[in-house]
């Protein structure tokens, strides 16, 4: 089973690269075994030419090393905060993805412009507050990831699976590592539209709320009918 954990982190890894999210070694994805709880994340500073899946490190939720011989990502302590906190999540995703970074620097959310946004996150994309000195200096990747918990205690973590975090970057999620990838994806999209947007129309507001929730619950509510049904 953390053969094939470890393989999937790998490849949500290489396909976090192969999009052109991530320069040199700036990103990290890692998935959660759902039986075991234990995380295999993309060890820390590899060259992704070098990566291979058997380098990935398996983690227990509190950090401890299970398996592998290399350190396990900085960012670690951030995404088991996030898998502490969100329960339902299988994978997490991180980069400095240019136009999605450019946001988190100017430290506002990503207005819900159109219905590209809309088919992935129902409504803003939210950033973090300023890290406080005694946060930045303490646990500081603890604190990164509890800081992204606060933003969510009056937001769904399954309906806008994505956040930014103030003059830092973006984090994503989703049920497997491969979904927290794409939505990094969809994100780093939807955050250069966003800039277009407002470029060409900087009177412009967030699409209506109807609108919204048509375009996103087609794909993920209930009664969702995009795609090809399982039968």
């Amino acid at each position: 089973m953390l053969d094939e954990l470890k393989q999937q982190v790998y490849d949500a890894n290489m396909a976090l690269q192969r999009a052109g999210l991530v320069l040199l070694t700036w990103g990290n994805v890692s998935g959660r075994d759902p039986d075991s709880g234990l995380v295999a994340i993309k060890p820390s500073g590899v060259e992704y030419a070098e990566m291979t899946p058997a380098q990935m490190v398996v983690v227990d939720i509190e950090g401890e090393v299970i398996e592998g011989e290399l350190r396990p990502s900085s960012d670690t302590p951030t995404h088991l905060e996030l898998y502490r906190s969100f329960p339902a999540i299988g994978g997490v995703a991180h980069s400095h993805s240019t136009a999605a970074t450019a946001w988190a620097q100017a430290g506002r959310s990503l207005p819900c412009y159109g219905t590209t946004h809309a088919d992935q996150f129902r409504g803003p994309v939210p950033v973090t507050a300023e890290m406080s000195p005694e946060a930045v200096g303490g646990d500081y990747e603890l604190e990164t990831g509890k800081a992204i918990v606060r933003v969510f205690e009056s937001l769904d973590p399954a309906e806008i699976t994505a956040v930014l975090v103030a003059g830092h970057g973006p984090f994503t999620w989703g049920a497997t590592p491969q979904a927290a990838t794409e939505n990094s994806i969809v994100l780093e999209h939807v955050a250069l539209i966003g800039l277009l947007t407002e470029a060409l129309n900087p009177s412009v507001t967030n699409i209506t709320a109807f609108l919204r929730d048509r375009h996103f619950l087609r794909k993920h509510g209930d009664e969702a009918y995009y795609g090809q049904s399982d039968s």
